[in-house]
């Protein structure tokens, strides 16, 4: 068997072939071939980048290489920053880039580098998800934006890179379910809204928080009143249970709302 290679057996007998090598006294598997030759150029190529600093990224070609891209980003950043991931991840300064492929990228702080390391990254209808407990998690999620908050409305990215997840880049508008921000006279008001068929205003206030509060009121009135519908209630941060009761009790909530009759 060539340097590198040795063979395996699926269950239906079918021979197939494994190659993988030891680099910085770790051992890294390369992946399953179907021939022997595949194995063992797998196995050259990735002591070829191991050993050729002159050799980056840049330089991938699917059509000539055996290894995949997100192989050979594990191995360039192996060799070039001490550290292997199993996930495609280059380590910059202060930050890292995970390659979905060849032309994607998204950056993260180096904060989330323990959590990306041992979570792959999905892509499908233009959402970044990864596979936690048997779910798959929306990343969005993990930097406080919440499902089907829209961008541009609820979050922005403040250097219009969309691929930029570093948390200085990431600006969140709207916290609170129910709740968008508008300017009113040059200062900033918060309207609280519910769907139902269609959507019912419950207030505007003064504060974030409040209009979060208030979004809880009135999903308590349309429970109390029968309304089936499965609301997500606010988690108001930064206040005790007390404050929160006593702000509770005290948010007016519109008079078309608690008329409401399902």
């Amino acid at each position: 068997m060539k340097p590198g290679v040795f063979s395996a057996k699926k269950k239906n007998g079918t021979v197939y072939y494994r190659s993988s090598f030891t680099y910085k006294c770790k051992h890294i598997s390369l992946g399953s071939f179907l021939t022997e030759d595949m194995a063992s150029d797998a196995y050259r190529e990735a002591l070829m980048l191991a050993d050729n600093f002159s050799v980056g990224l840049e330089h991938y070609n699917k059509k000539k290489h055996i290894l995949s891209f997100k192989k050979w980003v594990s191995i360039i950043n192996f060799r070039d920053n001490g550290l292997y991931f199993k996930t495609p991840i280059y380590l910059k300064k202060k930050y890292f880039e995970y390659y979905l492929d060849y032309d994607n990228s998204l950056k993260f702080d180096a904060d989330d580098l323990f959590y990306y390391s041992s979570h792959s990254i999905m892509k499908r209808g233009g959402h970044y998800f990864v596979s936690d407990y048997g779910m798959q998690i929306n990343i969005l999620n993990r930097y406080g934006i919440k499902n089907f908050a829209v961008p541009g409305k609820d979050y922005r990215f403040v250097n219009g890179d969309n691929t930029d997840f570093r948390y200085i880049n990431i600006d969140i508008i709207n916290h609170y379910n129910g709740v968008t921000r508008d300017i009113c006279n040059g200062l900033y008001i918060y309207t609280a809204k519910i769907h139902i068929n269609g959507d019912i205003l419950i207030g505007r206030y003064n504060t974030e928080a409040d209009a979060g509060i208030a979004y809880n009121k009135a999903v308590d009135l349309l429970i109390s009143k029968g309304v089936s519908i499965n609301y997500r209630k606010n988690y108001i941060d930064g206040i005790d249970g007390d404050e929160y009761k006593s702000r509770y009790n005290s948010i007016s909530i519109s008079k078309r709302l608690r008329d409401y009759n399902p």
